[in-house]
């Protein structure tokens, strides 16, 4: 039952990994931590985030211990539902469970505050981990990078990824990303480009995400003439520009009154559909 529960929760078939844990008594079977782990991680990629803290919460009852893996997916199941309080105290109750927080554990939390836009405890998260043996991660850094960009924190998050280095942690696609986001919603074009060169010169692959950010953060400053040149550079990069890339590099014309410019990217963007 524990393996056909972690196939559905693979296959997105997460109401019939439900059902596969509910028919176990029925079948004289008892459902433990493995299955409880497998049904709670189907909710969670299913982003439903209720029903992963309700088979939590009914654990105890059914005498099954949950341990750190069936804490990190409830808690990450909270970060997909925008739950950061409920994220939070889920790890405040860990220790009273005898469930040790990993850095999986960490990472999962700091995401729930950037999505809830709560970027002084997701820093407050990352200066925690050393204090408890932990060493923040590419992820983890990415996730506080990002909470500062929600929080309009573009500074602050040039300062995490200007630390990540001492802490012997490599900067990811995500990581740049981020960082551009926060440049970009900062106004701060000029750090934004040169974040991109950054990731060129790390031997990073930048995505159309990374190109948007930086085009946007042009387009945000009245540089139309640089968002072009970046857009013009993507299918050199081979990197195919979407709807926000699009979208991006148009405004950014509008703004700088070339029209007949604008005009024509939306033309081939019709055509690239």
């Amino acid at each position: 039952y524990s393996a056909a529960i972690s196939a559905c929760k693979r296959d997105g078939l997460w109401e019939f990994a439900l059902n596969l844990l509910s028919s176990m008594p029925a079948a004289h079977l008892r459902p433990n931590q493995i299955s409880y782990n497998a049904a709670i991680s189907a909710c969670e990629k299913a982003s439903q985030w209720q029903l992963a803290l309700d088979f939590l919460s009914v654990m105890p009852s059914a005498t099954v211990a949950p341990n750190e893996i069936t804490y990190n997916t409830a808690i990450s199941a909270c970060a997909r539902g925008g739950q950061w309080q409920l994220a939070l105290r889920l790890l405040m109750l860990m220790p009273g469970e005898q469930a040790v927080p990993n850095e999986i554990t960490y990472g999962a939390a700091i995401s729930a505050c950037a999505k809830g836009g709560q970027w002084r405890l997701a820093l407050h998260l990352l200066s925690c981990m050393p204090e408890e043996g932990l060493f923040p991660n590419e992820i983890t850094y990415s996730s506080a990078i990002s909470a500062c960009e929600k929080g309009g924190q573009w500074e602050v998050a040039l300062d995490l990824l200007s630390l990540m280095p001492n802490a012997l942690v490599v900067p990811d696609q995500i990581t740049y990303n981020a960082a551009m986001s926060a440049c970009e919603k900062g106004g701060q074009w000029q750090f934004a480009l040169n974040l991109l060169s950054l990731v060129s010169d790390a031997k990073v692959i930048p995505s159309e995400i990374t190109y948007s950010a930086a085009i946007s953060a042009c387009e945000k400053s009245f540089q139309w003439q640089l968002a072009l040149q970046l857009f013009n550079y993507m299918p050199g990069a081979r990197i195919r520009p979407d709807k926000i890339t699009y979208n991006a590099a148009i405004s950014a014309c509008e703004k700088g009154g070339q029209w007949e410019i604008a005009l024509n990217l939306v033309s081939v963007m019709s055509d690239a559909k």
